[in-house]
């Protein structure tokens, strides 16, 4: 990743027109030599720094409401109140964070490979489509006052958002497929029939994320830690591309309706943050579900035994059950991650730089 190199971040700047300039101008190697020594040692990993943290405070708080979602999507409840009150019920408040450890490490280092690869990925498609165009590059055009999205500028941003969700969707599957289990490995139980592999069903109850990925490997082998890869592969590229999209539009928007210099301001951030995830999740929804469907199916069986495809069905509401949950949920973690996220960067880019050997009297 480049970016840990020192690479300027479009989003800590007043402005990326000043960034992108300064980039493009020759500098020595003794300049930058005595640029990187002077700067605050946090400075360069800022964007690993604020990603991770935010997401431990995000994940956690909205955890519960993860739970309930997955859970909706592999059992017919009710309604959500039907869910809690049943979770409740037979797991204790234990229940809602069953599975918590594996997310609360697996998210925040997929949130810090996703949005490290995006913002690298942001910088490259932005200078592509300046070229190509011969005009001024997306992200000087995002940053300028007054300004409004194009389709420049949603390219950019869905382009780089897809590329970041594809390289992370390869760390992230394992993780939460072991999360998924853990939610509803009870619940599985309760519901299923007697069968020859019960055995393997019941080897997941009442687990820890590390050991319902230890009986996964020990009954499917390996590559079950893989099972629906190609259906989180398609969610989370598209997904990621919408996310990104909606997320520096509206905040872009909301920037200039308030005639705010920064579209990085407390309001916008917050107001964008908030709706990428409801964008997103309402977008791509079937998707999540036929994922974990298809997951919940080979947790039941052994290695060798093929488990059929759902398909995704747009029409079906069946495949929107914990839609509502999911939505809130993202909402608030969304609000909570970037709020936080561009809080504890400009943070950062605030602090002091130390004075140079060269520079003392």
């Amino acid at each position: 990743m480049s970016e840990l190199q020192g690479r300027r971040i479009e989003d800590d700047a007043p402005s990326t027109t000043s960034a992108l300039d300064s980039r493009s101008k020759p500098k020595s190697k003794e300049m930058a030599s005595t640029s990187e020594d002077t700067r605050h040692w946090a400075k360069p990993y800022r964007t690993v720094i604020a990603s991770s943290s935010s997401s431990i405070l995000a994940t956690l708080a909205v955890y519960p409401f993860d739970s309930v979602k997955t859970r909706m999507q592999a059992v017919a409840f009710k309604g959500p109140t039907d869910c809690f009150k049943r979770t409740f019920r037979s797991e204790g408040i234990k229940g809602f964070y069953r599975g918590s450890l594996a997310p609360v490490f697996s998210i925040t280092l997929v949130r810090t490979i996703c949005f490290s690869v995006y913002q690298t990925a942001k910088y490259k498609y932005s200078a592509a489509i300046g070229r190509a165009t011969g005009g001024d590059e997306p992200l000087v055009v995002v940053n300028r006052l007054g300004s409004y999205p194009s389709l420049a500028t949603l390219a950019c941003f869905g382009a780089a958002g897809a590329t970041a969700g594809a390289a992370a969707s390869a760390i992230a599957c394992p993780f939460e497929l072991t999360k998924n289990s853990a939610q509803i490995s009870t619940l599985m139980v309760e519901n299923s029939k007697p069968v020859a592999n019960d055995g393997v069903l019941k080897s997941y109850e009442h687990k820890g994320t590390f050991m319902i990925a230890k009986n996964i490997i020990k009954h499917r082998g390996i590559m079950g830690l893989y099972s629906g890869y190609q259906l989180h592969l398609l969610r989370d590229t598209y997904a990621t591309g919408i996310y990104f999209i909606t997320y520096e539009s509206v905040k872009q928007l909301t920037a200039t309706f308030q005639g705010s210099s920064s579209p990085t301001s407390p309001g916008p951030v917050a107001v964008a943050g908030g709706l990428c995830g409801l964008v997103s999740w309402a977008a791509t929804y079937p998707i999540d579900t036929a994922k974990s469907q298809y997951q919940r199916d080979c947790l039941s069986v052994g290695k060798g035994v093929k488990v059929k495809m759902p398909k995704i069905e747009w029409l079906n509401k069946e495949m929107y059950r914990g839609l509502g949950v999911s939505m809130a949920r993202s909402c608030i973690a969304n609000a909570i991650l970037f709020s936080s996220f561009e809080y504890v960067k400009k943070k950062i880019n605030a602090l002091e730089d130390p004075v140079s050997a060269g520079s003392k009297d």
